[in-house]
């Protein structure tokens, strides 16, 4: 070669030792851990959804996901005329999502097929949407959790539900008659108050007689208000009675746009994607659900499936982090060797398969608690089991997520790979509905003032199952609610062991004994806190295979 001829210098080097990319793999056809799960809890019946989803997931709505995270919505409050119109603008690419997932049923369909399996399925196909671009979760679950405060008022859900649970995406902002199909928001908590809704200080007036189903206006702020370009909102405020439900919808029933102020949107740590404002209601129309004064309680189905999508949200971003990390490392070599073949590296990936599949698997349990929820038994389990999932599985996330990432060195930490952004996502299904506090005194109060919760654990829990490490570990928790001194400050704890008991429970009783071995050992018996501490013995390769994505 001629030094002195310029296109000399301009090959540096070979590249070579890089990872092929996992752009168009179908999530759930690669994913043998949540195939079995939902089979397990009566969902076999949707694995053709399943599939279809997971190739949609895995391919444009990925691809999506990462456009969507790239041009945030922005607030347009005045149009070029002077008039306020309030608008959030979304990339197309956020339209692609919300349309795929509503078009598939996720917000709808336990509502429409109500059998055996169907919130197993649904959560499935959450799981896997979530993956592909979690931000916007959460108009679809509102949209679906909506669903019992608004039922709670006939002729209101005479006019919204058909619309709530239509197969239609329609983005415009546009009054809902002019709709085949609308989305629910939710705003509720205000700057003094937070999680403690009751110190809400907006205030609804009857305009006509009042009462349930009757219209009022409301005068107040809302702090944080999520996804303001749904057709409609849950909402809290004060009557002469106390703290209430109202549906807020965008329009006035003449069309006209309702009196609904967009004061700014938040600049998250994560949740690029979804728009989260601050507003305003200026004497905004709204609709009375449920009884007068008892907000709390209408909304408490809502909050019941929101958590329970927290659950959902946060093992599927720990999916998505541990099949990230588990193939990065069966085709990156160190040293002249696969990292997944050395021994330290093997540690810590089965050790983060174990979380997620552990995380997994409660999941799909209260799934199919949420399907027999008619069943006494079933009604205490996810009474209680919603705030220990909801605290424990959000709480693992956001250090599991780190760990994944930093198996794959730089590569991990760069934008151009989905890492950073389940980075940051994960601590938002944390604080939504409840920080890990709030979570924590829930799981008290159900003990304390519902009967036969405690029962329902334990009567799941059952005698240990054969294994003595958690036959044992089940002696200590009844002990340690046999006494009740200080259990308030001992809540995170007693969380914790419920939670962990509640997943060895379940791996166990799925049979496949490298996990469930492994996780008793590494969780129960050692309470290991560093991800790749597992004791020798356990099947590693095994667990590599179970959690690598395959049939790429």
């Amino acid at each position: 070669m001629n030094a002195h001829n310029p296109s000399f210098y301009a090959e540096t080097h070979e590249v070579f030792n890089q990872v092929p990319p996992l752009d168009g793999i179908n999530l759930y056809r690669s994913d043998i851990a949540l195939q079995e799960w939902i089979a397990r809890f009566g969902g076999a019946w949707g694995a053709a959804r399943l599939d279809a989803y997971g190739a949609l997931a895995g391919g444009p709505l990925m691809a999506a996901g990462f456009l969507a995270n790239e041009h945030k919505p922005q607030l347009r409050s005045h149009d070029r005329y002077g008039t306020r119109i309030d608008q959030v603008d979304f990339h197309p690419a956020y339209h692609e999502l919300m349309r795929t997932a509503i078009e598939h049923g996720l917000p709808a369909l336990p509502w429409l097929e109500p059998k055996p399996g169907a919130n197993v399925v649904r959560a499935g196909l959450t799981y896997l949407h979530s993956q592909a671009e979690a931000a916007s979760g959460c108009p679809l679950t509102m949209t679906f959790a909506a669903v019992p405060a608004i039922q709670l008022q006939a002729d209101v859900a005479a006019q919204w539900l058909p619309k709530i649970l239509a197969p239609h995406y329609d983005p415009r902002n546009v009054p809902m008659e002019q709709k085949a199909g609308v989305t629910i928001g939710m705003a509720m908590t205000e700057k003094q108050g937070g999680t403690d809704v009751r110190a809400n200080t907006t205030r609804a007036y009857a305009v006509g007689l009042g009462g349930p189903g009757q219209l009022y206006e409301l005068v107040g702020h809302k702090w944080f208000c999520s996804a303001p370009m749904c057709d409609a909102f849950l909402t809290l405020a004060q009557t002469d009675k106390g703290l209430t439900c109202f549906l807020v919808p965008r329009h006035r029933p003449d069309g006209s746009r309702n009196e609904f102020y967009i004061q700014r949107l938040k600049n998250k740590l994560g949740n690029w994607a979804n728009a989260s404002s601050e507003i305003e209601y200026r004497g905004a129309l709204a609709w009375m659900l449920g009884e007068e004064g008892r907000g709390v309680p209408t909304i408490i189905e809502m909050v019941a499936m929101t958590r329970f999508d927290c659950m959902v949200g946060s093992s599927s971003l720990m999916r998505q982090a541990v099949a990230q990390a588990s193939h990065h490392c069966a085709n990156r070599k160190v040293g002249g060797r696969l990292l997944a073949e050395q021994p330290l590296m093997q540690n810590v990936l089965a050790d983060l398969a174990l979380e997620s599949e552990a995380a997994l698997a409660l999941t799909m349990r209260m799934g199919k608690a949420l399907d027999n929820r008619h069943d006494e038994q079933e009604a205490k389990f996810a009474r209680l089991v919603t705030a220990i999932g909801k605290y424990w599985i959000c709480k693992r996330a956001p250090e599991m997520i780190a760990e994944a990432s930093e198996c794959m060195g730089g590569a991990g930490y760069v934008e151009e790979t989905i890492m950073p952004r389940l980075y940051r996502e994960a601590p938002v299904n944390s604080i939504w509905e409840g920080s890990g506090n709030v979570q924590c005194l829930d799981v008290l109060r159900a003990l304390s003032k519902e009967p036969g919760v405690l029962d329902a654990l334990f009567h799941e829990l059952g005698d240990g199952h054969g294994a003595p490490e958690l036959a044992a570990h089940i002696r200590r928790l009844k002990a340690a609610f046999s006494d009740t001194a200080d259990i308030q400050y001992r809540a995170r704890q007693l969380t914790e062991d419920m939670a962990v008991a509640l997943q060895a429970k379940l791996l166990l009783e799925a049979g496949n004994s490298a996990v469930s071995d492994a996780f008793i050992a590494s969780r129960i018996a050692r309470q290991a806190r560093v991800y790749g501490t597992l004791p020798r013995g356990v099947a590693v390769e095994a667990l590599l295979a179970r959690s690598t994505p395959s049939g790429l």
